[in-house]
């Protein structure tokens, strides 16, 4: 054993010799000590299998002359063993409270990171603690499943092992926000977030995946990371059937709806008359979706309405009935669809607008 760890035998000889002698026990004083000197060692980074090892080799060495009786040996070898003990206690009480603190450390540092409160320059610097070089650009990933997820959830551990088992280091970060898993990588490498959000669609039993594009800077991270939350959510307002939703995909939907005024004016002037249909606007809004989805293809429309062509050629008939606005006609098609995004996208017609 290393000059380095002779400190924390200090006294350890002294207190054999003693137990040899009187038979007695080991002080609560002493084991007090025993588990400071464990926690001075787990904090300065010494392996705890050297040190047992160590306290091994001492007992050999300083073995007291007087314990080779038969009556004194239990007591010896019960003195070693509270003293290994203690030490160890106060080894992993240290270990423990460092854990603590570095699960604080980087809880902390996520929040800041993903809300983008903190100064960047800082925040630059505690990102290379856990492996982030915040002058890249960065792409986040975030899923969501049928329920919350936390750090320490099996889920969140089976990603992330499956993650560090594909990737190694590669300046990876996983990690949970208000109850979505959130992959932060780098933003040239692609493949990492389309593995992530395989792995998260199957341990989260089909939940749904969103992938922010790709940004620079200290911010990068957090206007990605917000892209992917407003993909997720424009994703379940839309319907898609995608489990894995990109934010560069769907560029235009936040475009349409930058204006949100104006798009509600056009859903109400357009489809505002479907209301005044037998059922409401509903079947006729869901009929107009289908029609465009499928391309403006009746035979497949009704198809995935489970509808007859001719029943869906009525509904349209009724469409433009109602709204003045022919499906089959290129110039009010546009006009009709746009209406028919918007009106998902604002939730219409079970919201008010």
């Amino acid at each position: 054993m290393g000059e380095q760890h002779e400190a924390y035998l200090s006294g350890y000889a002294e207190i054999l010799a003693e137990v040899a002698g009187t038979g007695r026990r080991l002080t609560r004083d002493e084991l007090d000590g025993r588990r400071r000197l464990g926690e001075e060692a787990a904090e300065v980074g010494h392996s705890l299998r050297t040190l047992v090892r160590g306290h091994l080799h001492a007992t050999r060495v300083s073995w007291p002359g007087k314990a080779g009786s038969e009556g004194t040996v239990p007591n010896v070898l019960a003195a070693v063993a509270q003293a290994v003990d203690a030490f160890a206690e106060g080894y992993e009480r240290a270990q423990r409270l460092a854990v603590r603190q570095e699960e604080a450390a980087r809880r902390e540092f996520i929040d800041d990171l993903l809300y983008g409160r903190s100064d960047l320059g800082r925040l630059a610097e505690r990102a290379e603690r856990f492996g982030l070089v915040l002058s890249r650009a960065h792409a986040v990933a975030v899923a969501e499943g049928p329920e919350p997820y936390d750090d320490t959830a099996p889920v969140t551990r089976l990603v992330e092992t499956a993650l560090i088992s594909r990737f190694g280091d590669r300046r990876v970060l996983i990690t949970t926000k208000n109850g979505h898993l959130v992959c932060i990588a780098p933003g040239d490498q692609d493949e990492i977030l389309a593995f992530f959000a395989k792995q998260a669609y199957a341990a989260t039993d089909g939940g749904r995946v969103a992938i922010g594009r790709a940004q620079s800077g200290p911010g990068g991270v957090v206007h990605s990371y917000e892209e992917a939350l407003s993909t997720l959510e424009l994703a379940e307002r839309l319907e898609l059937g995608e489990h894995v939703v990109r934010a560069a995909d769907l560029l235009v939907y936040p475009v349409l709806t930058r204006d949100r005024q104006a798009m509600a004016d056009l859903v109400l002037s357009v489809l505002g008359p479907l209301r005044d249909a037998r059922g409401g606007a509903e079947p006729l809004l869901r009929t107009l979706e289908v029609y465009f989805d499928a391309g403006c293809t009746a035979a497949e429309a009704a198809r995935r309405l489970s509808l007859s062509v001719r029943a869906l050629t009525y509904r349209l008939e009724r469409v433009h009935q109602l709204t003045g606005a022919d499906a089959s006609d290129p110039v009010h098609r546009y006009t009709l669809q746009t209406a028919v995004i918007g009106a998902r996208l604002l939730g219409w017609p079970d919201e008010d607008l």
